[in-house]
């Protein structure tokens, strides 16, 4: 198979915070949703009012804009989903990511492109023609099943099956991020439950927590909480980023709207490197020893955010030993707030910050935070109270650190702890 173009790097955006941690750490396109009608309920979400501004600043940024509207529709809903599609089209927003027949209709009558969703479960090339023959759907989000022999067949067989068309077809995938137990995701534990439907976006993630097994008779019990039986790992592609990016992709998907921004940032930012570096040197001599190396360093990155273990998922075939081995993240580090941004001295290359909470000392790293900062890192190299250094700054005072890339006052700061470590 020949080389395929650089794929899309499509980032998160449960907020302004993450949308714009995206755009700084390269993301080639944000997808996001609005209150309602998303798969992503519980996060924060965007108003239908904020989509100009949303449109405006991706544009500025030449980054595309996707707005999920991925859950099922209710027959009392369907005028208000058709006006949030209209308000789509008039703010120009780049495509919707849906499956829903009710949504794929409207979009298509206002001429919005159409992401067909995951939860469609598109795995097979015929699938894949009738939708774009029938709709002129031509970005399909495969089934979190198909492994890469999958992806490698049906990109094949599209030629078959569509012609020349086939080239104007493009396969997204998820390449980060979070999975569930369920078929690409339509799982109905927690509407069992609680009444939450995770196909409206209110998953409570019931699957996440450890169980008691008893007998009928009562006399034997066993608590599965050792390896969350329910709870799959997180995906984790970057191990095997070359073969993915050589079947045949057109855009690859990091998960985790309701994940923080430095999430965001971190995945993002190690996601790009990876792509560039392969597209950029993967014809040079010594490349396959550079890029393991890279990516060695880069997996150190993603470890230190987030995750519940690292996975491939169903990309080398069924994972049948791919479970939770804990309730919740195993990331090597923790930020813990410190306090807020009272003002930024461009010139000076300083921040002013007010410590709320958690002191911090020179050589830690602090994370600066803010709706349109997005995500900062920064090394503490020097700690100044009226223009006097010190070695730390204390809850109740005002300091100054050293930092280069714009802030704003309002921004929040973390200090980042490696886990296990003193507060």
């Amino acid at each position: 198979m020949p080389p395929r173009p650089k794929p899309e790097l499509m980032a998160p955006a449960g907020n302004w915070t993450s949308l714009h941690a995206a755009i700084h750490a390269g993301a080639d396109a944000i997808y996001f949703g609005v209150r309602g009608f998303n798969m992503r309920d519980n996060s924060n979400n965007f108003r239908v009012a904020e989509l100009p501004r949303i449109a405006r600043v991706c544009q500025q940024a030449g980054v595309r804009a996707y707005l999920a509207l991925n859950t099922i529709i209710y027959e009392n809903e369907l005028a208000r989903v058709r006006r949030v599609v209209a308000a789509a089209a008039a703010a120009t927003i780049d495509a919707v990511i849906c499956w829903d027949m009710a949504v794929i209709g409207a979009a298509t009558a206002l001429g919005l492109p159409v992401f067909l969703s995951t939860q469609m479960s598109v795995s097979n090339s015929a699938s894949l023609a009738t939708f774009y023959r029938t709709f002129g759907i031509r970005r399909f989000v495969l089934a979190r099943e198909c492994s890469l022999a999958h992806i490698r067949s049906l990109r094949r067989n599209l030629t078959t099956e569509l012609g020349a068309d086939a080239n104007t077809i493009e396969l997204e995938v998820f390449a980060h991020g979070a999975m569930c137990v369920s078929i690409s995701g339509r799982c109905f534990m927690s509407e069992s439950t609680v009444g939450k439907s995770a196909n409206r976006g209110q998953c409570t993630q019931p699957c996440r927590r450890p169980y008691q097994i008893s007998s009928s008779e009562g006399d034997v019990s066993f608590r599965m909480g050792d390896n969350y039986l329910l709870s799959p790992q997180d995906l984790c592609t970057l191990p095997f980023i070359e073969q993915l990016l050589e079947a045949g992709v057109s855009s690859l998907k990091i998960e985790g709207r309701g994940r923080a921004p430095e999430y965001v940032a971190s995945v993002t930012s190690a996601y790009r490197s990876a792509v560039d570096f392969h597209f950029e040197n993967r014809r040079k001599p010594g490349f396959q020893q550079q890029f393991q190396a890279l990516k060695d360093s880069l997996m150190q990155q993603l470890k230190g955010v987030y995750h519940r273990g690292l996975a491939a998922g169903f990309y080398m075939g069924r994972p049948i030993d791919q479970w939770s081995g804990a309730p919740n993240s195993q990331a090597a580090t923790k930020k813990i707030h410190v306090g807020e941004v009272v003002k930024f001295y461009r010139k000076a290359g300083a921040v002013e910050i007010r410590v709320c909470d958690s002191g911090f000392a020179l050589g830690d790293e602090l994370i600066i935070q803010g709706p349109t900062t997005g995500v900062v890192r920064v090394s503490v190299e020097s700690i100044q109270i009226d223009h006097q250094p010190v070695p730390a700054a204390q809850r109740g005072q005002a300091v100054a650190v050293q930092l280069t890339s714009p802030a704003r006052p309002g921004d929040r700061v973390y200090r980042v702890t490696r886990r296990g470590a003193s507060l």
